[in-house]
Formats: C-alpha cells, sequence, structure tokens
C-alpha cells in the first residue's frame, strides 16, 4: 500500500511550508490573534508532543530524532505490508509518517520542532502545535477508530474460492 505515500508526502510539504512561512515572517514569541481562541504564536519546543522534556538538557534531540527515524522505518514497512483492503490504516499511517519526518526535519536542522498554533479557552492555553502534529493525532485518531472496527473494508474473497463452492454443489 506504498500508493499511499503522497499523504505522507503532502503532509511533509504542507508542515514545512508552514513552518517556513512562519518563521520567516513572525519573531519568535509574537503572537497573532487570529479568532477568540485561535492565535498563532511562534515557538520552539525542544521537547516532544506538548514540549514534554523541553527542559532535558539537549540529549532528548537526538532521542526523539532516533526515534522519529525508527518510527518512520517500522511506519513503512507496516505500509507497504498492507493488503489493499486495509484503507483507512494506509491513510492514517501516512499521515503519522508524514508529521513524523516533519518534526525529524526541524529536529536535524534546528535541533527544536516549530510549533505556531495556538488553542486557548480564556487564559488557558492548549501547547502549541503545528501541521506535523496535527497529521500524527488525526493518522492515530483513525487508526483507533479502524482498531474499533470503523471503516474497515472486508477482504475481497478469492474467486478461486467462490469456484470450489460452485463446483461442489
Amino acid at each position: 500500500m506504498l500508493k499511499w505515500l503522497w499523504l505522507s508526502l503532502i503532509a511533509l510539504v504542507l508542515d514545512q511550508w508552514t513552518k517556513i512561512a512562519v518563521d520567516s515572517s513572525m519573531r519568535l514569541y509574537e503572537s497573532i490573534a487570529i479568532i477568540p481562541g485561535f492565535n498563532l504564536t511562534y515557538v520552539h519546543n525542544t521537547g516532544a508532543a506538548f514540549s514534554f522534556l523541553s527542559e532535558a538538557g539537549g540529549w532528548q534531540r537526538w532521542f526523539f530524532a532516533a526515534m522519529a527515524l525508527i518510527i518512520s522505518v517500522i511506519l513503512t514497512v507496516w505500509l507497504y505490508r498492507l493488503k489493499s483492503h486495509e484503507t483507512l490504516l494506509a491513510v492514517a499511517l501516512s499521515l503519522v509518517l508524514g508529521g513524523a519526518i516533519g518534526n525529524l526535519i526541524d529536529r536535524l536542522a534546528y535541533g527544536y520542532v516549530i510549533d505556531f498554533l495556538d488553542v486557548y479557552y480564556q487564559s488557558w492555553h492548549w501547547p502549541a502545535f503545528n501541521i506535523a502534529d496535527m497529521a500524527i493525532s488525526v493518522g492515530v485518531f483513525l487508526m483507533l477508530l479502524e482498531n474499533f472496527g470503523i471503516g474497515v473494508n472486508k477482504p475481497e474473497e478469492d474467486n478461486d474460492d467462490i469456484e470450489k463452492l460452485d463446483l461442489k454443489n
């Protein structure tokens, strides 16, 4: 099911394009109000999701980069081994792969991930995130749906088996 890698590429290109746009047009920690409850706020995240381990002292850059690389290889092999009827899982894995590579590029190039999407309610702000994080989150959500049987396609029956059944009758 490597035919779904185009979705990974779209997630990756959108992620990198938006990060470059933010980096070239905003100052670090600058915030632009878009609508109530949503800002563009330029931050650097040296940690993992939601800034986990961001104050760990530097070792996390290479740890998270290595993890992203290993996970990307695993996801690609998993995609390759999927059957043609496993469409939802292919979409999910492709989104996670695109997001993982997007954040991996940032870690290797800068030592941090560029985050800029800031969702908030009153004075409470969700940790800033980016398009790669969105792709990963949507991909994981789709994997959960697939795991619960939602959107699962049945494998097509083998024509030889059908013919054998007809011969017995």
